[in-house]
């Protein structure tokens, strides 16, 4: 049998290839806050969005001493002028956040140098809401993307109740913070919608919130269930939230073959004069990720924690439980010299089983900026790490350098959640 000429990705080739199929590789997002255009005002989108972002909101307040609630009882084009003014005319932009937007600017073909605001704005007025989601994928390389759907959010609720989802690039997640960190006030919603709960979770109640559950997996067709939880959070506790957590969410998980997606170590409003901009991070305990997991076995857990000192451990731990996928550089991590630690540390302790990034975009267009940005450091750690193996006289082919990118930025997700890779 004639043997084949395989060929092989060389040292001088290996940056060419690796950029090549990183521009072709389809991602999913498996965390962001963006929604279909069917969703109306809850699909952010354009140059005023992003300048209102609460990550620029946030930084315009290190530059500014005006009054807090007088900027927010501006209308939000005002208040995206100032934040122009004050981040990217009066000061360079070199944080993240800043760069990030004149990313997306100039990947849009507009005059960055220029600094003309009111060109970016007759522009994205000139566009169609439903084409442009199409063009921020495509410069994205984004297949599709995982929401975040709160049926305790009136606005959201009222839109699957209506009109739902039918685009196919959106998938949804069941987010359930209310429940968990809120239960006494949740419990009263969940009676006005027809669930026979009560402020204490007897058996009843119980049954209750698995029924509630049941009918909004079924309803939006939920990939996981999730929940941002703050740093004290532990497993087990014998609080409202854990008995929630181990009598009602862990069991119809396991039902259901579903996933449950733990985001830990948001510490909320620590300055509630700049509303959702005021939230901040607190180191967490791994412990209760390591207990969850041992005690249940046969459940699938994403976890991200928002605190650097906590991804070392935490790598760790996904070394011993399979039943255990990270996810991303979430929200404060989102930092370039972040990322290239987390992506490479990641790497050499769990190869290529992790996911290794989510936009956690709010406004649509933060797609490209987030995605752009988080390649090129993937990029980076790539070649070293294949570079390393094609010094020991490995030999790599650009087959194998697709699969492990496909794989990477997509199967991995979907293979762990048990669903099919479409």
């Amino acid at each position: 049998m004639m043997k084949m000429n395989v060929e092989h990705v060389s040292t001088e080739d290996l940056q060419t290839v690796l950029g090549e199929i990183m521009d072709a590789v389809e991602i999913t997002d498996i965390h962001t806050h963006i929604y279909p255009e069917a969703f109306k005002e809850l699909s952010l989108w354009g140059i005023d969005e992003l300048l209102t972002y609460h990550y620029l909101v946030a930084e315009y307040f290190r530059f500014s001493d005006m009054d807090y609630d007088a900027f927010f009882d501006l209308p939000k084009s005002r208040q995206a002028e100032l934040i122009w003014d004050k981040l990217f005319v009066e000061n360079s932009p070199v944080s993240e956040a800043a760069r990030g937007l004149l990313t997306i600017l100039n990947k849009l073909d507009l005059d960055v140098a220029a600094r003309d605001l009111s060109a970016y704005r007759k522009y994205f007025s000139s566009l169609n809401h439903h084409d442009y989601i199409g063009k921020v994928f495509e410069l994205a390389g984004i297949k599709d993307v995982v929401m975040t759907n709160d049926p305790f959010d009136d606005v959201e609720r009222g839109f699957w109740e209506s009109v739902g989802n039918k685009d196919a690039r959106f998938k949804a997640v069941l987010r359930l913070d209310p429940l968990l960190n809120d239960y006494k006030n949740t419990s009263r919603r969940l009676v006005e919608w027809g669930y026979a709960v009560e402020e204490t979770l007897n058996d009843k109640s119980i049954s209750e919130i698995k029924r509630f559950l049941t009918d909004w997996v079924q309803k939006i067709d939920a990939l996981y269930v999730a929940v941002s939880l703050p740093p004290d959070f532990f497993y087990p506790e014998d609080t409202s939230r854990g008995r929630c957590i181990n009598e009602c969410i862990l069991p119809i998980c396991k039902e259901l073959g579903l996933s449950f997606a733990l985001m830990v170590g948001a510490k909320p409003a620590v300055n509630p004069k700049i509303r959702v901009a005021g939230s901040s991070v607190g180191k967490s305990n791994v412990t209760a990720i390591e207990n969850l997991c041992r005690a249940w076995p046969d459940n699938k857990f994403l976890v991200t924690m928002l605190s650097r000192e906590n991804q070392h451990e935490l790598c760790i731990l996904a070394r011993k439980f399979r039943n255990l996928l990270l996810f991303g550089c979430w929200w404060f991590l989102n930092n370039p010299v972040i990322i290239e630690d987390m992506t490479r540390m990641r790497m050499e302790t769990l190869g290529f089983s992790f996911v290794p990034q989510h936009s956690d975009a709010r406004v649509i267009d933060q797609l490209i900026y987030k995605w752009s940005h988080s390649k090129t450091i993937m990029q980076k750690v790539l070649f070293d790490k294949y570079k390393d193996l094609l010094d020991t006289g490995w030999k790599l082919t650009k087959e194998e350098i697709s699969r492990d990118l496909e794989n990477w930025l997509g199967k991995t997700f979907w293979n762990f959640i048990g669903r099919e890779y479409r």
